[in-house]
């Protein structure tokens, strides 16, 4: 939808997920199905300090920031995204470790490493459908792909 603009449902936002590890190329990024919610969190960490020339008044910087995506849905058998991240639970080290993507609906992305933290592979009531949730852990600077330009 590059050049999109106004307000959009959340539905338009795309998750993929390398099914490949860190070594993933674009074409191993696929999208995990029945995905319902998620929430971005953000943290930025930033130092302080007042000097003599601040006539008291406190100055900031932003020395670090910190990232991770939340994702809550149900678990598919035989998506190959939904089965990536759900096999994730089971493993430790960079075995949980791979690349992410978040499409915008403007065109814009962020690329990204990350470490998938499963929380919960199926559980709940008799009558409920398998849940699928979890983190993606930024792990390092992600790269940020503004919209194209529109004329």
């Amino acid at each position: 939808m590059p050049g999109f603009t106004g307000v959009f449902p959340v539905f338009n936002i795309q998750f993929k997920i390398g099914i490949k590890g860190l070594a993933s190329t674009e074409a191993d990024m696929v999208t995990i199905a029945d995905m319902e919610s998620f929430s971005t969190k953000i943290d930025g960490k930033a130092e302080t300090w007042t000097s003599f020339s601040t006539s008291g008044w406190e100055r900031s910087l932003m020395t670090s920031k910190a990232f991770s995506v939340d994702l809550k849905g149900k678990r598919n058998v035989g998506d190959p995204g939904n089965d990536y991240v759900a096999a994730t639970a089971w493993k430790d080290g960079l075995d949980c470790s791979t690349k992410g993507q978040i499409l915008f609906p403007d065109g814009a992305k962020v690329d990204f490493n990350c470490v998938i933290d499963v929380k919960n592979v199926g559980g709940g009531d008799a009558k409920n459908v398998a849940p699928l949730e979890f983190e993606l852990k930024g792990d390092g600077k992600p790269q940020y792909t503004p919209a194209p330009k529109t004329v």
